[in-house]
């Protein structure tokens, strides 16, 4: 793996920044999605031949990234650019390839991704939604929570379980849901946190589903499922560096030019070392979140795993504490409108919970990395 980015990365990093500081913290989220489409940012890490860049992971974090860093980050790209058009790319029958790619990479189709379910929280073993066969469709039944962007996708990527055929076990499976299907419903959830993205809890009542709504095999279980929610880890953690970055730029602007008792209140180590700090942990983060694109993109999913999962634990929290740290060296100043961290705090939180909580990931370490019995 290298430790160093490469120029092209260089080049993408410094391109996507200037996008990102022309529309800055006031952006219009439809204008900024309609553009970076336009410059190929969105389907970097689609495959060419269906209108992608034909990067990966890495390219597409480091999009991410510099826009949040900008204070403009697109949360939709964590779910229809690299989970569900990463799993279309890897698992999709042709034709679903052809129908989804070349629109997620322009930027005129979207699509969300549901798993999380209100009775199942971070445990995807006891996910309820099901399918069952009735001839040759699919019947998918359940409720789904916590859901992005769905007013805005044309379509979701649910998260089911159906039977196995050998052992009657039910296993997970992916389907496209069209977003105007028979018996889908959504309704908005009433949110502190302020977004673009809004969130939805669905109910699916019987929605017939064609056989090849189906993404892949059915018997592929796990497999198909965490080739998106790695890179959706990878993403987050690009989110939450990226917000961590704007938030600590404000702080050390700020703390240049703010002047008590005849010195930058940046002179102070009071001040200074926090700060200091603060970066040091964003920068460990992001080493952490390379690494796991670079396995994911390699193709090394295990690897990726576990890596991905510690990448996204250490950027949540080294988010939060940049954005605690930012504020409170503005003081007074960092609740106020003008300097725009304030809404950041119930932001930051966001990766901390979101899409699995640190807990969870800690279960994941002590177990599958340290070998620990499990508790529960």
């Amino acid at each position: 793996m290298p430790t160093t980015e490469s120029d092209e990365h260089k080049a993408l990093r410094a391109a996507v920044s200037a996008l990102g500081k022309r529309h800055g913290r006031t952006y219009d989220r439809e204008q900024l999605w309609s553009e970076a489409a336009k410059l190929g940012y969105l389907g970097v890490n689609l495959p060419e031949e269906y209108g992608g860049g034909g990067g990966g992971i890495s390219e597409l974090s480091i999009v991410l990234e510099e826009l949040g860093a900008a204070g403009c980050p697109l949360l939709m790209m964590v779910v229809s650019p690299a989970i569900c058009g990463t799993v279309i790319a890897r698992f999709g029958t042709e034709e679903q390839k052809r129908d989804w790619l070349p629109g997620i990479a322009e930027g005129t189709r979207t699509m969300a991704f549901g798993i999380t379910e209100p009775d199942a929280g971070s445990n995807s073993h006891r996910i309820t939604t099901t399918a069952r066969k009735d001839g040759a469709d699919w019947l998918l039944t359940g409720r789904k929570v916590f859901i992005s962007g769905v007013d805005l996708a044309d379509a979701t990527l649910i998260v089911g379980r159906t039977e196995d055929s050998r052992t009657g076990r039910l296993k997970p499976s992916l389907f496209i849901v069209p977003r105007d299907a028979d018996g889908f419903t959504r309704r908005q959830i009433d949110m502190e946190l302020q977004a673009a993205e809004k969130q939805f809890e669905l109910t699916l009542d019987d929605v017939r589903l064609p056989a090849d709504a189906l993404v892949g095999d059915e018997d592929a279980g796990l497999l198909q499922l965490f080739a998106g929610l790695n890179p959706e880890r990878i993403m987050t953690a690009a989110f939450a560096i990226g917000m961590g970055r704007y938030a600590l730029a404000r702080a050390i602007e700020y703390a240049r030019d703010r002047t008590v008792w005849d010195a930058p209140i940046g002179a102070h180590q009071a001040i200074a070392h926090p700060l200091a700090q603060a970066h040091i942990d964003l920068e460990l983060a992001r080493l952490m979140m390379q690494k796991a694109a670079y396995l994911y993109d390699a193709g090394d999913d295990v690897g990726a795993g576990e890596a991905a999962n510690m990448a996204k634990y250490a950027a949540g929290e080294a988010c939060v504490r940049a954005v605690d740290q930012s504020v409170h060296t503005l003081g007074g100043n960092g609740l106020t409108r003008e300097f725009g961290l304030a809404s950041l705090i119930t932001a930051a939180r966001v990766a901390r919970i979101a899409p699995v909580s640190r807990e969870m990931i800690l279960n994941y370490v002590s177990h599958q990395t340290l070998g620990l019995p499990k508790s529960y």
